[in-house]
């Protein structure tokens, strides 16, 4: 994928601004991905998101489901 030039905004800055994340959005995904913080983010926000709205008792089943949901979980760019 090509990076475009410009980027409509209100002004150069904010263009210079969107540029450099554009360029930079791969590599960034890559470093979060590989960050053990991040896994850890994910692991907490997948618990929470199985405990609130999975109807599961058990706890070691909420926990396995929230880890395989973040096994079915890539982080890339948009």
């Amino acid at each position: 994928m090509t990076t475009p030039t410009t980027i409509p905004t209100i002004n150069p800055r904010d263009n210079a601004i969107r540029l450099l994340a554009a360029g930079f959005a791969e590599e960034f995904a890559d470093y979060a991905a590989g960050n053990e913080r991040m896994h850890e983010l994910m692991m907490d926000l997948a618990y929470e998101f199985v405990c609130e709205s999975i109807p599961i008792v058990d706890e070691d089943g909420s926990f396995d489901l929230a880890n395989e949901l973040i096994m079915n979980t890539t982080i890339t760019k948009v």
